[in-house]
């Protein structure tokens, strides 16, 4: 199956694990966040990527400098590995891994958890790409991808065990949404793919097809 259809079939299955009021607060949020300017407002195609200098699971550095040295990056923004949806897309994007450095490309996901959580996607997902760790979501905010989450939904992710602020080591219950960019060497921004909705992400078909 494609990612698409991936995350389809996963989605279809979760709103059968977490019926009625949790299911209304998910997708209330998802509503409450489409109705923003939020994708108005996110860098896109034809716009210049913000440098960085990044710490990966490691602890340590990694720029964009160095990344674009060898060719395009292809750049995805993760909410956390407590996200079954990002864990499925990271683990599609680790079998397209292949095709994308034979187009001369180098992939990257960043998150806002903190370099020890992302060890733990990191190995639990069997990763060969860096996962970078930006802190309180600074790059993400940089490009116009962050939201607050409504204080119902705060409460209800941690009846399900997650804790942004333990993951994330602040307070603000702030998440990216979805988004993929693939940057050229000059910082260009030549493909992205942006949503609202959680449950879609940028498909390794098409990012292999723009690169």
């Amino acid at each position: 199956m494609t990612l698409t259809e991936q995350l389809k079939e996963y989605a279809c299955n979760s709103s059968k694990r977490h019926p009625g009021a949790a299911q209304d607060i998910m997708k209330k949020a998802i509503e409450e966040l489409e109705n923003t300017d939020i994708l108005a407002n996110a860098a896109k195609t034809g716009g210049i990527f913000p440098g960085f200098i990044l710490t990966n699971a490691k602890g340590e550095q990694v720029s964009l400098d160095d990344l674009l040295k060898k060719g395009k990056v292809v750049l995805t923004f993760y909410r956390g590995g407590w996200c079954p949806y990002c864990n499925i897309a990271l683990r599609s994007l680790q079998n397209a891994l292949p095709e994308i450095k034979a187009k001369g490309a180098t992939l990257v996901a960043i998150t806002p958890e903190t370099p020890d959580n992302t060890l733990t996607v990191e190995e639990k997902n069997a990763l060969d790409f860096e996962v970078l760790t930006s802190k309180n979501n600074e790059l993400a905010h940089s490009l116009g991808l962050v939201y607050k989450l409504p204080a119902d939904l705060v409460t209800l992710y941690k009846t399900f065990g997650i804790d942004l602020i333990e993951s994330q080591g602040n307070e603000a219950n702030e998440l990216p949404i979805a988004a993929t960019y693939i940057i050229e060497q000059d910082k260009t921004i030549s493909y992205h793919f942006l949503a609202e909705d959680y449950k879609l992400r940028a498909d390794p078909l098409d990012i292999i097809k723009a690169l």
